[in-house]
């Protein structure tokens, strides 16, 4: 494998994440919305983590910017990078999937909003942000520069710290009971990790 091919994958599996998350963006933009939690630190939230998952490591792909952070390609890292990227991109359409018309790419509550429980969600209760971590990872193992390698790590990192309280609070004021029974019985982000 060459940096090139690194790249390329990287590429593609971005590519294969907007054809997944599409079709839902568009059926989100006719759902209406019973409850929000979107705000000014939402939105820089959501654009800290596109910084780090999309901007910047889309920056160095097509410019080798920043080569000063340029690190040893190693082959063995870029082919260990297929494995979290093809888990992320199966947990992302699972969790679309899953959600149907409950997803939203902020913090908002459908009408006729359900709690759902099933499939993916039996496990874990984020199964959406298990899936951008492991895109995080593949994209530190694919990309041989210490700033867009790690820059989805912290990009993502940050919103998952200021965001998945509030998330839950959210849950809770909706769901009451019924969402505290499932915290008890889910991990947040990795299976059987409470």
């Amino acid at each position: 494998m060459t940096v090139a091919i690194a790249k390329a994958i990287w590429l593609a599996c971005v590519i294969a994440w907007w054809i997944i998350r599409y079709p839902h963006e568009r059926r989100a933009r006719t759902a209406a919305v019973a409850r929000s939690g979107r705000d000014a630190g939402e939105w820089i939230l959501l654009v800290v983590s596109l910084a780090g998952l999309g901007i910047v490591p889309m920056i160095f792909v097509f410019t080798g910017f920043p080569r000063i952070a340029d690190r040893a390609f190693m082959p063995a890292l870029a082919w260990a990078g297929i494995v979290p990227s093809l888990a992320s991109l199966w947990l992302f359409y699972w969790t679309h999937r899953e959600l149907g018309r409950n997803w939203s790419v902020s913090l908002e509550v459908r009408d006729q909003h359900r709690l759902v429980t099933s499939g993916v969600y039996r496990y874990v209760r984020h199964p959406m942000y298990s899936a951008f971590f492991l895109w995080a990872v593949a994209q530190g193992l694919l990309l041989p520069n210490w700033v867009a390698g790690l820059s989805g790590l912290i990009g993502f990192g940050i919103l998952f710290w200021f965001r998945v309280g509030r998330e839950e609070r959210l849950m809770l004021e909706t769901f009451g009971e019924e969402y505290r029974a499932y915290m008890a019985r889910t991990a947040r982000v990795v299976p059987w990790i409470y």
